[in-house]
């Protein structure tokens, strides 16, 4: 009989909490929550605590939670579940991910040299979830690979009116081709080998589709640029076109893509909601307000982000050696208003 692991301390909502609380960046962005006394179950702490969370979120758009005790992809399932009970699939997919526990995923599996632009999660599709966790199960063992996060209540009102107002009016049309050597395969994109699953899931989202091939689907779909917030009623940006703009990709991959397969046949790119092309500085332009205003905060191992989607962009930076950071999502938000 093995001997027992070290005992948990589990703390009940109404209880005097044992943490820390301070602010890591300007204007009350990013609360950090660190646990004042070993082995405390963070999943137990949270619990009845959701109220307080989502006024936490509200004012400061993510709280870090570092110090409890977040040993493994289920710990990490259980805390971002007594925030919301109901996590998300991930369906419409935009990156390879693994599922490692139920509904907790690998992070976005591209390449580590790459920086991952600040983005807002699946803010091209007509829905997305409200609020994302993050779990440090690896720091990066050589250099890098923090999750950088932007402010949107900063960025949006910097970025140019008359981009916003030409976004605002037309929203942002977006062109995907879905292939085994081209992007991610649909089966993998929608979770399903079913054609007919895939049509009714376009059909239901206002999403144009056309089978290529044996093996080739390509979507277009006119989305949102900006979102209002459900609690708090803040107008935000909140889009891809920075992210699946095709100047976002090297300019050597670019041309030979263009090359190949022209404007319609690159993997994903997104245009102004009346087709007419988004000039790269426009893009380019944000892609940097985001890099300009982004703040990082090295992981440590079993660290916990939660995230409020809308009022705060993440992404990622380069990284050496080994490193793995899980995700979950919850409280699914449906735009009603599809395009």
């Amino acid at each position: 009989m093995s001997a027992p692991g070290p005992r948990r301390r589990a703390v009940g909502g109404t209880a005097t909490a044992p943490v820390t609380r301070r602010t890591l960046g300007p204007d009350d962005f990013v609360l950090l929550v660190e646990a004042a006394v070993p082995d405390l179950d963070l999943a137990g702490w949270l619990a009845g605590r959701r109220a307080e969370l989502l006024a936490d979120l509200d004012r400061h758009a993510a709280v870090f939670f570092r110090g409890f005790d977040v040993r493994s992809a289920d710990d990490f399932g259980r805390a971002a579940r007594a925030v919301g009970p109901e996590l998300l699939g991930y369906l419409e997919r935009a990156a390879p991910r693994h599922e490692v526990a139920d509904k907790v995923f690998t992070s976005t599996e591209f390449n580590a040299a790459q920086w991952i632009p600040l983005h807002h999660e699946m803010s091209y599709s007509h829905n997305w979830p409200t609020h994302l966790y993050f779990h440090c199960a690896q720091p990066a063992t050589g250099s890098g690979g923090a999750t950088p996060l932007a402010a949107e209540r900063v960025i949006t009102p910097l970025i140019p009116a008359e981009v916003r107002e030409r976004f605002a009016r037309d929203g942002v049309r977006y062109v995907r081709n879905y292939g085994p050597h081209l992007d991610l395969p649909w089966q993998e994109a929608f979770q399903t080998t079913d054609r007919a699953e895939v049509e009714a899931y376009c059909a239901a989202s206002a999403t144009e589709f056309t089978w290529l091939g044996d093996d080739g689907l390509r979507t277009v779909a006119r989305r949102q640029a900006t979102a209002t917030h459900p609690r708090t009623g803040e107008t935000v940006w909140f889009n891809h076109a920075h992210l699946f703009h095709v100047s976002n990709m090297p300019p050597e991959v670019a041309g030979a893509l263009l090359r190949e397969y022209g404007p319609e046949g690159l993997p994903r790119n997104a245009h102004y909601g009346d087709g007419e092309p988004i000039p790269d500085e426009v893009v380019g332009g944000i892609r940097e307000l985001y890099r300009q205003h982004a703040i990082s905060v090295p992981w440590r191992r079993g660290d916990v982000l939660v995230v409020d989607n809308f009022l705060a962009t993440h992404g990622r930076e380069p990284f050496t050696g080994d490193r793995q950071i899980l995700v979950a999502m919850s409280d699914l938000y449906v735009n009603r208003s599809v395009w």
